[in-house]
């Protein structure tokens, strides 16, 4: 567990990336690591957004808005009590990453990124998850990386997760 300071508080922490890259694994270790509270984006989820992506549809903006909104909330909550927190949200764009920024100034967005094979590999062995394979061209068509303005940082999420999670905690210690 990192240890926490007045001098230094653990961010709201956006663990970031396309459907099958590791999200939810990555943010939930690194919650762990950092002693910190955890939340999983999919949570946040509409029925009728699940049911939508379920059939294959990608979510449009209209349909994300309403949902980044709540993840936004739960950061700025964690931000406001001093937790710090992670969450595991795909943000795909900018404005996405805008929405959650305007409500959490301080957030830290953890881009995971990986080769598409390796995206389509995990995704065909994943079990009860809505989000189908067939969306992931989709959503790699829809990513917009993190810009030199944005405060965080891409990591590779080929290694095993607990050596995502310890380069992550170990980038998060250097901010």
């Amino acid at each position: 567990m990192v240890s926490r300071s007045a001098e230094r508080r653990i961010p709201c922490i956006v663990v970031t990336g396309v459907a099958g890259i590791g999200k939810s694994t990555v943010a939930r270790l690194l919650a762990e690591r950092l002693g910190v509270p955890f939340a999983e984006g999919d949570d946040f989820h509409s029925p009728a957004d699940i049911a939508k992506m379920s059939a294959g549809t990608p979510l449009d903006d209209a349909d994300r808005q309403p949902w980044l909104e709540s993840i936004g909330r739960w950061l700025h909550e964690r931000d406001a009590a001093g937790t710090g927190a992670v969450v595991a949200c795909s943000a795909l764009k900018r404005r996405y990453r805008n929405t959650l920024r305007a409500a959490c100034p301080g957030a830290f967005f953890l881009h995971l990124t990986a080769d598409r094979e390796l995206l389509a590999d995990r995704l065909s062995r994943r079990t009860g998850h809505f989000m189908p394979t067939s969306l992931l061209d989709s959503q790699l068509a829809t990513l917009e990386p993190l810009e030199p303005d944005e405060r965080g940082a891409e990591l590779d999420a080929t290694p095993a997760a607990d050596t995502v999670v310890d380069m992550a905690a170990d980038l998060l210690l250097r901010q």
